[in-house]
């Protein structure tokens, strides 16, 4: 196992959560279930101020918005990036100052810039990251006049599909050519304090040249502001910072992404700022589902299980690829115990939700220990993007998710029923 300074290790696969300790919660709360442990969201926040000493580090909300990881991140000192008007309230609830609060509108519906502005009035600490000159004329109609940053498109895109790869995506950002002209214009009537740019999501090593480029873009602009407009208080280059789905895959080397991050911006008096949001919780939290149904088909072995694409999206959304681990199997004996496939017999099996489409697996053709029905299996790296993602498709209630620090176990949110489903139905 890898290990940097006082972050912890650089990576937690799922063969390091204990299985015995993870089946009890399973029995205790039932399935599907998330668990997210605060222990590692505090190293992997310990391990990013660590490679980014002198930054300014702002949560990605977007990867997991409940309140258990919000205070662990907010203890951690880091601030909160949002990209929504209820994630500005959430960072509020869970203690956030306004100056530790970033809104990063992307086509804001009038609904959210009424609720950001009301409550910029009462925090006027708070930043409003703009990614159109129309988002600026309809901040103008609402009174606001407080701190700007302006979002740019700097045409370089880069992470783990194509779908979240924003750096070159039209619908992201000024075009980076545009922006002093716009900026200049705009310091004048609000307080120009940033610009900002995010290549995308899940970034790995084949990524960083990409990344680099769009930094080495930022800072080039970030001193052709300051050449006209005065000095900016930062310069955010987004996160996006990947990490190992596969058992196989190695750690970001972050200490290097770090170095070549402040090599690329090159000289100027705006502060650096990263915005990570995967790396923070990825790693932190497991998702424990039961299998149901183990049938033979014409060319595989169907593994039914209480979990679908309504609990975790990335596989049916993404492709993407999670480790599972059959916890049942590898408690049956001490000889497989923390083996992704334990003592038993291992088999190809394609793991099917509950869902009626064919795009609800969570995995096809995958060697486990081979699963009897009742066991309880483990989707490993679903703490970002999991629980966020979840949705109430074919009438199905969220799963419970429970919060882990240290020999304490919290229910951090209760599971939802059929009533809470139709509950503002009329």
């Amino acid at each position: 196992m890898t290990t940097t300074g006082d972050g912890g290790p650089a990576v937690r696969r799922l063969a390091e959560w204990d299985a015995d300790d993870l089946l009890e919660l399973a029995a205790e709360y039932d399935t599907p279930l998330y668990v997210i442990d605060r222990d590692r969201v505090t190293e992997n926040c310990a391990r990013i101020r660590e490679a980014f000493p002198d930054a300014h580090v702002d949560y990605a909300m977007k990867a997991h918005a409940g309140q258990a990881v919000l205070r662990t991140v907010r203890e951690a000192g880091l601030g909160a990036e949002c990209a929504s008007a209820g994630e500005v309230e959430r960072a509020f609830d869970a203690g956030f100052a306004g100056d530790r609060i970033r809104y990063t509108a992307v086509n804001p519906p009038g609904r959210d810039l009424d609720r950001v502005v009301e409550r910029w009035r009462e925090h006027p600490g708070l930043t409003v990251t703009v990614g159109a000159a129309d988002t600026v004329d309809r901040l103008r109609e609402r009174g606001f006049d407080g701190r700007l940053c302006v979002r740019a498109n700097p045409g370089v895109g880069a992470g783990h599909h194509e779908k979240v790869q924003t750096g070159a995506d039209a619908k992201f950002g000024i075009p980076i050519e545009r922006v002093a002209d716009l900026a200049a214009g705009w310091a004048d009537e609000f307080e120009l304090v940033g610009v900002h740019a995010h290549a995308g999501s899940g970034i790995s090593g084949d990524d960083l040249p990409a990344h680099r480029e769009l930094v080495s873009r930022m800072g080039d602009l970030t001193r052709e502001i300051e050449s006209r407009a005065g000095s900016l208080e930062f310069v955010d280059v987004g996160g996006g910072f990947g990490v190992p789905y596969r058992e196989d895959e190695p750690p970001l080397d972050l200490d290097a992404v770090a170095a070549a991050t402040r090599e690329a911006v090159g000289d100027t008096d705006a502060t650096l700022s990263i915005e990570p949001g995967r790396y923070v919780v990825a790693d932190a939290g497991v998702l424990l589902t039961r299998v149901n149904t183990v049938k033979r088909a014409r060319d595989a072995t169907v593994v039914g299980v209480d979990a679908g694409m309504t609990t975790l999206l990335r596989p049916a959304m993404y492709d993407a690829y999670h480790a599972i681990r059959n916890l049942s199997a590898d408690a049956d004996g001490a000889e497989g115990a923390g083996d992704a496939t334990g003592s038993r017999e291992t088999t190809p099996v394609t793991v099917a939700g509950p869902i009626c489409e064919s795009a609800d697996v969570l995995c096809e053709q995958r060697p486990l220990s081979r699963p009897r029905r009742g066991e309880i299996l483990a989707v490993g790296n679903a703490g970002a993007y999991g629980y966020e993602m979840s949705n109430t498709y074919n009438s199905r209630p969220r799963p419970a998710e429970v919060a882990l620090s240290g020999t304490t176990v919290r229910l951090a949110r209760r599971r939802e029923t059929i009533p809470d489903l139709t509950e503002l139905e009329r």
